[in-house]
């Protein structure tokens, strides 16, 4: 009998423990629910999970298959309580024991434009096409796919009439994340001649600009050339050496740092303008992500070399009065990062507060440098004028002066939509639908 009781015992602390635990976990979640809402940062950006509150059993097995700690449990139900955090890649929906959860676009407050398309990819202007990001796909593996597919679709109209005009290419790709580097990849294998053009000077689209160690929860996915990748869940930076190597072994030509800037129709096919030059195509599929081009401050002074839109070595500003621009995840990432030079001094302005938009760690790396002096945090403040050696910023109404080298804007970016509606591409406003 006493070994009843010492079982009995054991389980009750056990159990005890357990619930202490549990509602530890719900109190943080509430808080950060609670501090999102206050924040101004509870409406999610792109693709997201909503759950169906009448099904969910509040399980949690969708909280802890988010990496980003974007969900969490609230009065005993999922509930997104870190929205800006969410970046779509569908593991919670996955994970869900009773089908609860599913992916939508845009709130019942903020809607989500969404370029239509075919189940072909191909727009409502015959030989523009649209996959991956753009067209609100933020699963890797799927816009991979949609790439790839889009491709084959113009490898069948390569043999046509409009395909032996004077086009210089059968199709220009516009965009070097997920589902440009596989659409470069098919159109190799099907001896298309392509131009593959990015703006920026790194592969990887929005992956490349993902927090550090980012579980990119990649699947298994099929690269012309390449064949069939089994993937799984890997960092960010595994990924993208994955595909750094793919490039080099494969010899995919990718035009990097130049930019689109407009697409006309002419001749029965395309006139696309870049800030180097204009190429005549057959068809264009734009694998452009969401991020768009990077949105300026539009002061006087942004013009200067010192002024840059994302960190890419944090050594070169050694010795620097550096000012950071922006309360997201690269935006602190950054301000951190060069914090840690040697001789530097650094200030992160953001005109919000609090910074609710970065995850939980980096917020908690960012105090720790400021507490330690290392780096200055001005919030709700507003950047007025760039000078050659100095900034001036305004903070609690008062336009201060700041010694200045350098100056990083990570205010994330201007989308497309402009552009392409004037090409004639149809776009729906999803609030809240998928």
């Amino acid at each position: 009998m006493d070994y009843i009781y010492l079982y009995v015992a054991i389980v009750a602390v056990a159990l005890l423990l357990y619930m202490r635990r549990q509602h530890r976990i719900r109190k943080a979640h509430a808080a950060a629910l609670k501090s999102s809402i206050k924040g101004g940062t509870a409406e999610p950006l792109s693709l997201h999970p909503v759950v169906d509150h009448v099904r969910c059993i509040g399980s949690g097995a969708c909280v802890k298959a988010c990496p980003e700690q974007a969900l969490g449990i609230v009065r005993g139900q999922a509930v997104l309580v870190n929205a800006a955090a969410c970046i779509g890649h569908g593991a919670c929906r996955l994970s869900c024991p009773v089908d609860a959860i599913s992916l939508v676009f845009g709130t019942e407050k903020r809607g989500i434009d969404i370029p239509e398309v075919s189940p072909e990819f191909e727009t409502n202007v015959p030989g523009v096409f649209i996959a991956g990001e753009l067209g609100g796909m933020g699963l890797i593996r799927k816009a991979c796919e949609q790439g790839r597919q889009a491709i084959e679709t113009i490898r069948q109209r390569s043999g046509s009439a409009k395909a032996g005009g004077k086009a210089d290419f059968d199709v220009i790709i516009v965009g070097g994340g997920p589902a440009g580097f596989s659409a470069g990849l098919a159109a190799m294998q099907h001896k298309l001649r392509y131009k593959l053009i990015e703006q920026e000077d790194s592969l990887g689209g929005a992956v490349y600009h993902y927090p550090r160690q980012k579980v990119t929860m990649s699947a298994p996915v099929k690269l012309a050339l390449i064949g069939k990748v089994k993937f799984g869940q890997m960092h960010k930076e595994k990924l993208l050496q994955f595909w750094v190597g793919a490039m080099n072994k494969t010899g995919l030509k990718i035009a990097f740092r130049e930019r689109m800037e407009g697409i006309e129709q002419a001749n029965g096919g395309f006139v696309v303008r870049t800030d180097r030059a204009q190429y005549r195509a057959n068809s264009v599929l734009l694998a452009l992500g969401r991020r768009g081009t990077p949105r300026k401050l539009d002061v006087p002074g942004e013009e200067s070399a010192k002024v840059v839109y994302r960190l890419i070595d944090p050594a070169q500003y050694a010795h620097q009065a550096v000012l950071v621009v922006g309360g997201g995840d690269s935006a602190v990432e950054a301000a951190i990062a060069i914090s840690r030079q040697p001789g530097t001094d650094v200030m992160l302005s953001y005109r919000g507060e609090p910074l609710t938009r970065a995850n939980r760690k980096n917020r908690a790396d960012l105090e720790t440098q400021r507490a330690a002096g290392r780096l200055r945090v001005l919030l709700e403040s507003k950047v007025k004028r760039i000078h050659k050696q100095e900034v001036e910023i305004e903070v609690d109404g008062l336009v201060k002066r700041f010694r200045n080298d350098a100056a990083i804007v990570c205010a994330g970016g201007l989308l497309p939509t402009p552009l392409l509606q004037r090409v004639g591409i149809r776009f729906d406003t999803k609030f809240g639908t998928s």
